[in-house]
């Protein structure tokens, strides 16, 4: 029988590991319900898994379902956050008004157009038949749900609220995305301009200046150039000589940053620059603020216990800084202290999200006062792509007439020169 290894949480919120044989997870995951604890982990042993399947007469019911899931989850569709969006407000609507689980998932299906969103719920719904819980249903797509999807589901199931918890779900995952777009809308201006300045100073370095070296060349002969104009050759010559070893360095330095971005401290160490980058950084850090609010009250509001939440909002955070910030909370959390002292002492959110955190905790109402500063900083946000929309505009026109003129003031200087030669000679 396989060997599960589980994370789970107890009544009190405190964590608690472990090992237990199970003939599959949803088995292993009931077992831990009974026990009165919360899974928040569970993951087979692969060492002993394999002895599992290898043994003979191990292909009991338990072994089907768990290759069941096994084939569900591999290669299984990934569901667009659009789609998924809709998808949990259809579910929530289907049930609040009175229609069982199986039912709404089949209603869904037939209508679905999707093909991906279709086998999902093919897929789900076969699974509930089957004796499955919701959550352990999504489970076994784990491209589409993440941690914080499921955890909400079984905290709805739990609380046996689920159009509920999937009303909240949708809101939040609508108030995600809007989020965003707003801060893509805000990147997408200056990486346009600065591609077209990028293509327009290669066509001028591999065409252009080429034609007037020549030309001064043949004009001025011995007589030297302009620092200037020849700064602005030699940097011609690099891209006609030398462009092959110009991309294999470009190459070299994206494979770089991809690769230390893979390690925990080079991350860190890129999300750190980011978060405090003196234009964009205001912009991430709000934006990281209002994400950490949002998710983490929208979680503790479902009845989710207090430290799987704040490991589900370090797990999506989505920024190394915020993440280790988070960690050092939940260690502090778990033993016995509130979530405000640590907040600060992190110094990674402002004194005005600790104290009104602060205030939460003292009144009761931590999840009511997490949405008033998500949507506080979601409106600065606004605010700040807005200002920075205006700001980068006239930034960029000065950008690409800067590198522009450069370039062309650089070429005219000897044709100056050759003009008053020539009037000389006349």
């Amino acid at each position: 029988m396989p060997i599960f290894q589980y994370t789970a949480m107890d009544s009190g919120g405190k964590e608690k590991k472990g090992r237990m044989e199970a003939e599959s997870e949803n088995a292993a995951t009931l077992a831990l319900k009974e026990q009165g604890l919360f899974p928040t982990s569970i993951k087979e042993d692969k060492s002993k898994a394999k002895t599992s399947r290898a043994a003979p007469g191990a292909a009991g019911s338990g072994a089907k379902k768990s290759g069941m899931a096994m084939s569900l989850s591999f290669g299984s569709p990934k569901i667009k956050i659009k789609d998924l969006t809709i998808l949990t407000r259809q579910i929530a609507i289907l049930l609040d008004a009175g229609l069982p689980l199986v039912r709404s998932l089949r209603t869904l299906e037939r209508q679905a157009k999707n093909p991906a969103l279709k086998k999902v719920l093919c897929e789900s719904a076969n699974a509930v038949e089957g004796g499955s819980t919701f959550s352990e249903a999504l489970a076994q797509n784990p491209k589409s749900f993440d941690k914080l999807y499921l955890n909400m589901v079984r905290a709805g199931e739990a609380a046996g609220s689920m159009e509920i918890i999937l009303n909240r779900l949708a809101g939040f995952m609508e108030k995600a995305a809007r989020l965003a777009a707003k801060i893509k809308s805000a990147m997408v201006y200056p990486v346009v301009v600065l591609s077209i300045a990028g293509l327009i100073t290669a066509g001028l370095m591999i065409f252009i200046v080429p034609k007037f070296e020549k030309i001064f060349a043949e004009l001025l002969g011995d007589i030297p150039l302009p620092p200037l104009t020849n700064f602005v050759i030699g940097v011609s010559n690099l891209f006609q000589k030398r462009i092959v070893m110009v991309l294999i360095v470009l190459a070299c330095v994206v494979v770089s940053y991809k690769f230390i971005n893979k390690t925990k401290q080079g991350k860190y160490i890129f999300d750190w620059l980011k978060y405090n980058a003196p234009i964009f950084g205001a912009i991430i850090s709000k934006s990281s603020i209002a994400k950490f609010a949002r998710t983490l009250g929208t979680l503790m509001a479902s009845g989710v216990p207090v430290l799987n939440a704040l490991q589900i909002v370090r797990d999506t955070s989505g920024n190394e800084v915020v993440a280790s910030a988070i960690q050092k909370v939940h260690d502090a959390v778990k033993e016995g202290e509130g979530i405000a002292p640590p907040l600060k002492a992190t110094n990674v959110f402002p004194d005005m999200v600790v104290s009104m955190i602060e205030v939460g905790e003292e009144t009761g109402k931590l999840p009511d006062m997490l949405e008033k500063i998500a949507n506080t900083y979601d409106e600065e946000v606004d605010n700040a792509v807005e200002a920075l929309t205006s700001m980068i505009e006239p930034i960029m026109i000065i950008f690409l007439a800067v590198v522009v003129g450069t370039i062309v003031i650089a070429l005219f200087m000897p044709l100056i020169k050759i003009i008053d030669t020539l009037g000389g000679s006349g």
